[in-house]
């Protein structure tokens, strides 16, 4: 979408900015404005894939907001999940004391992450059914069952009309936590009318319904009562259930549990500590003395369902771990494949394999069911709620796309529903939802301890130097003649030739900057960039090779 500026706001007039996480999954957060002030939800990041070398996490464009820090009430966090809180620390970077609204699990996890980044944060703790008012905005709590305990809906009254965020959720029957969606309040909110329903669109292009998380437990059982040696589980650090049934699992064959990786130990310590998580007396075991337990008797969860390359899992498949591998021991990947990590899980997977391992996963058994209502669950809540507009969100493309089918054949006209992406600013006022801008947003990326520093452009480069390699021409010259009194010496790294194979470009160098010394060329920039023409069309024409050309011109 071509970016254009949207006119100034009106008074009275709601506007609502996705900042992320529409076209991808990950980095979920939107704004809204009304009389001056913002109210955000939710602050999330997205993970690298493998086109994106070297970075760690890819955070939302705040330009939108830089300036207007202060006139932000409020950050409602729907539920503990990275994509939805692993951006606040770097929010909160810029403003230290903009107040953090949540559950009392989702603010444990981000307090937690937030002293590591030396944060005190200003927090208010909330629940299903409760109402708080922050500046312009009234806010309502709705319980959503999701793959996290403690997930939170938020409707949003302002002068303008009613917002209706789902956040993510699903409607598991028989959670669990036995805390399940609350439909009674989406029927209720419905009844006084919803001017704009954002929607959790990430399993939209599944028929029917998500399968209950209930059907994990028996599976996890079988497989750790059939498994001869060790069992390496591997989820995500904030997946409480799932590891809730890890333990209850563990415990029915008589083994001890260990937790691996940092964030797991964390976020687990902080659900017991909460009563989120029932540890199974005896069950829990320090990894240092896990060692000591017979192999049949040990499970240990672990961190890199994604493949994530520092995470344990991975470091376990390039034998980098403590934890060596071997004949006999079962691994079991307990997650979805988040879209773009397919490479990155199946080459862990292989590497396992290789090792001697038995690896389960999703595609050979029912060892993960999704955290997201499938397209049965979004019928019922469009019938339930009958929404005067709708805007999916939290989803690729065709997710977003495959929602507002769903809305529009439960009656919503067609123009009431929006495909937004980044950036798209929506307008409601009068119950009607308008698009009225679109702004150039892109995406910000954590490098070590730089955050913003790397560019698309240097990714580029760096994905040269990883494919294509990296080709050095040194050369002194004289600027008036431009007669080579030094070089060109020509070194290669990460290139299949052997260095030997450019003593042919070496006389079209040569050629080429007394051509252009004759033609009036005197400035070295000048003559660089002739070097790295010279030599990238004849390493293109003679070897089919892009690789990053540097070369280095001085006047001798």
């Amino acid at each position: 979408m071509t970016p254009y500026s949207p006119p100034p706001l009106e008074n009275g007039t709601l506007r609502i900015i996705p900042i992320g996480g529409l076209g991808e999954i990950g980095r979920n957060m939107t704004v809204f404005e009304i009389d001056g002030k913002l109210l955000i939800v939710d602050c999330g990041v997205l993970f690298p894939e493998e086109n994106q070398p070297g970075v760690d996490l890819i955070l939302p464009d705040f330009s939108p907001i830089r300036e207007r820090l202060d006139d932000v009430v409020g950050v409602v966090l729907t539920h503990g999940h990275e994509d939805h809180i692993g951006a606040v620390p770097y929010l909160l970077g810029l403003r230290a004391d903009i107040p953090l609204i949540g559950s009392s699990l989702t603010l444990a996890f981000i307090e937690a992450k937030l002293k590591e980044h030396r944060i005190t944060p200003f927090t208010l703790t909330v629940r299903e059914d409760q109402k708080e008012r922050l500046g312009p905005f009234d806010l309502e709590f709705v319980a959503v069952n999701h793959s996290i305990p403690d997930a939170l809906a938020v409707a949003i009254r302002t002068s303008a009309g009613v917002v209706l965020h789902t956040g993510d959720f699903k409607m598991d029957q028989l959670p669990l936590d036995n805390r399940i969606t609350d439909l009674r309040a989406f029927a209720r909110l419905g009844e006084a009318g919803v001017d704009l329903f954002l929607v959790d669109s990430t399993n939209a292009d599944v028929p029917g319904f998500t399968a209950p998380e209930r059907d994990i437990g028996p599976v996890l059982e079988r497989v750790i009562f059939s498994a001869p040696r060790r069992v390496i589980i591997a989820s995500f650090s904030s997946h409480v259930h799932r590891v809730q049934q890890v333990l209850d699992a563990a415990n029915a064959n008589g083994r001890r549990v260990a937790f691996m990786g940092r964030s797991m130990v964390r976020n687990m310590s902080i659900a017991a500590e909460l009563g989120y998580l029932k540890v199974p007396p005896g069950v829990l075991v320090d990894s240092k003395k896990a060692a000591d337990l017979p192999d049949d008797k040990i499970v240990y969860m672990s961190t890199g369902s994604q493949g994530e390359p520092m995470a344990v899992l991975a470091r376990m498949a390039n034998m980098e771990h403590q934890i060596e591998i071997g004949t006999g021991d079962t691994v079991i990947l307990a997650s979805s494949l988040i879209p773009g990590n397919e490479n990155a899980v199946y080459r862990v997977i292989n590497g396992l394999i290789k090792l001697g391992a038995n690896v389960v996963h999703k595609g050979n058994a029912k060892v993960h069911v999704s955290g997201h209502a499938s397209a049965g669950e979004l019928l019922y809540c469009y019938n339930i709620v009958r929404p005067k507009n709708v805007l999916p969100v939290h989803g690729e493309y065709r997710h977003l796309v495959a929602n507002q089918s769903l809305a529009i054949q439960t009656g919503v006209p067609r123009e009431n529903t929006i495909i937004g992406e980044d950036g798209t600013v929506i307008d409601l006022r009068d119950g009607v939802a308008t698009v009225v801008g679109q702004l150039d947003l892109g995406y910000v990326y954590v490098d070590g301890s730089s955050v913003g520093a790397i560019t698309d452009a240097d990714l580029k480069d760096r994905r040269i130097l990883a494919e294509e390699g990296f080709v050095s021409i040194f050369v002194a010259i004289d600027a008036q003649t431009g007669a080579v009194i030094v070089g060109p010496e020509i070194h290669a790294r990460g290139y299949a030739e052997d260095s030997a194979v450019f003593a042919r470009v070496i006389p079209l160098i040569v050629a080429a900057l007394a051509e252009a010394a004759a033609n009036g060329t005197r400035d070295t920039h000048a003559y660089s960039q002739i070097v790295r023409r010279t030599v990238g069309r004849w390493v293109s024409s003679s070897h089919r090779r892009r690789p990053m050309i540097v070369p280095i011109v001085i006047e001798a």
